[in-house]
């Protein structure tokens, strides 16, 4: 199996609130990896980052099918995967594709473990592609941050939780957007991030930056990084640079 893990794969602008298709995002080389990676006539299932928002599912299927074709990446089925159809997932087999969509990671998680995701994948040799809280729950130990109001002071929060164990990296998605943001009275990175970061690695990576995960299970960074680790910030990478990770 191959793996690329982003933060954002673009695809789609929002006008007056509605999602307008466009192209992957070409920023360092993301869309010319994922055509490297893909085989003609793919089949593909996206499985839902957030399982019971029907809506939104149908306009993330329909904008992100588009999208792939602007993008020149040819499938004969393309399916989304949500809480209205779980019965599909025993369909992994056959797809040459699986995409872990962006949502709410905890809610993603937990239909992940209904849905028997990592066991269908053990033996699976298909191309995966996952963005955002997608990318975040393919680590073996995901770092679930906050982010929802009320989330980073409620002591029954799970930050830590088990994944999909493609990667032992933990991935903090959409960096660059996220900087100023505060979350529960506290700064979501210096607050919030940092502290839990003690005795753990977190790579952030903006958006337009991805980690290709080979056959042999190397990893490599594309893009801009930051490792946060003990409480510090560093840049690890810069665009269009590769970082192999240890």
């Amino acid at each position: 199996m191959k793996a690329i893990l982003a933060s954002s794969l673009g695809g789609q602008i929002k006008v007056d609130g509605k999602r307008i298709p466009t192209k992957l995002m070409e920023n360092n080389g993301l869309l010319d990896t994922i055509r490297s990676c893909w085989k003609a006539d793919s089949k593909v299932m996206i499985i839902s980052g957030s399982p019971s928002f029907y809506d939104k599912n149908d306009s993330v299927e329909s904008c992100m099918k588009e999208s792939f074709s602007l993008s020149g990446l040819s499938f004969t089925e393309f399916l989304m995967c949500d809480e209205r159809n779980k019965e599909i997932i025993a369909r992994i087999p056959e797809m040459d594709v699986v995409i872990l969509a962006g949502g709410h990671v905890p809610s993603q998680n937990v239909f992940l473990k209904e849905l028997q995701v990592k066991e269908r994948l053990q033996h699976w040799n298909g191309l995966l592609i996952a963005w955002s809280a997608g990318s975040m729950n393919c680590a073996e130990t995901v770092y679930a941050g906050p982010e929802l109001p009320g989330e980073a002071v409620d002591s029954d929060y799970s930050r830590w939780i088990s994944g999909l164990g493609i990667t032992r990296t933990n991935i903090f998605p959409h960096f660059e957007d996220l900087k100023e943001e505060i979350l529960d009275g506290m700064r979501l990175i210096e607050d919030i991030t940092y502290a839990d970061s003690i005795g753990h690695e977190i790579i952030a990576l903006n958006n337009g930056s991805y980690i290709l995960i080979n056959e042999d299970s190397t990893e490599t960074i594309y893009g801009e990084a930051y490792s946060i680790f003990d409480g510090k910030l560093t840049r690890i990478g810069s665009d269009n640079e590769q970082i192999r990770l240890k």
